[in-house]
């Protein structure tokens, strides 16, 4: 029987941990045992999350700041190391952002390129380069990363996006490979459907009824916050501990059904939808 509190005594630290998907798992994995250090650029949403876990009789700290700056990211692993009593067992990379360059590739420059890299993918290599001597001192920890489906198929005006989160998937591989023999486990979800901050459901919808969900998504709803957090601590715990270098789509089956769709009569599935 898995235990009710798989991460109780364990240090983890999330990036992005106020609100949306990160603020899932913060809770999650407090809830779950852990004393979490979160790292968020929103005071409001990083102060929130605190105050949930240690009224729910959790431990949580939080570093606000711009993860994108390395000073940030060196606090960040500073406050983690000492919160933990010099140990830190899972961290998760979680933040991104779809926005920097979005648009047709041609109408980017550089300037865009490099912020869509740094808050997807160089934040993701600073704050893993940082926690990982921390965690092959103390033995072994685990590393959940935060990518997209977009990865993982074509996606048009979100060229640079699509790519620096492949990129962060081949990292999570490669990393996997190198740290196995340090018993640190390297994995990543790809979300999709996910209703946060970034993505709120009115903005997804645009004018279109809900129940239009029931066809575009085989599993027939969007994802909130906890049904990602749910697979993040399933990966940072003891339960994956037969598992790295994968990345698993959370996406309520959008990346199986390939552009497949209910039709509107509900008579088996199409791959050219109906227009609303």
């Amino acid at each position: 029987m898995p235990s009710a509190t798989p991460l109780e005594g364990r240090i983890a630290a999330v990036t992005g941990g106020g609100g949306g998907i990160g603020g899932g798992i913060s809770r999650l994995f407090a809830e779950a045992g852990a004393a979490v250090v979160i790292n968020d650029i929103d005071p409001d949403l990083a102060t929130t999350a605190v105050s949930d876990i240690t009224d729910a009789g959790g431990r949580a700290v939080a570093v606000v700041g711009d993860i994108t700056d390395a000073a940030v990211v060196a606090e960040f692993h500073r406050a983690a190391v000492d919160f933990g009593n010099g140990r830190v067992d899972a961290l998760v990379n979680n933040v991104g952002d779809y926005r920097p360059g979005a648009g047709l590739f041609l109408r980017t420059t550089e300037a865009d390129w490099n912020a869509q890299i740094d808050i997807t993918f160089r934040h993701v290599l600073r704050c893993t380069h940082a926690f990982l001597p921390t965690m092959i001192d103390g033995g072994g920890g685990t590393i959940v990363n935060v990518s997209t489906v977009e990865a993982m198929r074509g996606i048009a005006r979100m060229a640079v996006y699509s790519a620096a989160n492949a990129a962060v998937s081949a990292f999570t591989r490669c990393l996997a490979l190198e740290m196995a023999e340090h018993d640190i486990r390297v994995n990543c979800i790809a979300p999709d459907m996910a209703v946060t901050l970034q993505t709120p459901l009115d903005q997804m919808l645009r004018g279109r009824p809900i129940e239009h969900a029931q066809r575009w998504i085989p599993l027939r709803r969007f994802g909130n916050p906890e049904d990602f957090a749910e697979v993040a601590l399933f990966l940072a715990s003891d339960q994956s501990r037969f598992m790295t270098g994968q990345t698993i789509p959370v996406d309520g089956g959008t990346m199986t059904a390939q552009g497949w769709y209910r039709r509107a009569d509900g008579r088996g599935f199409t791959n050219l939808p109906d227009t609303p």
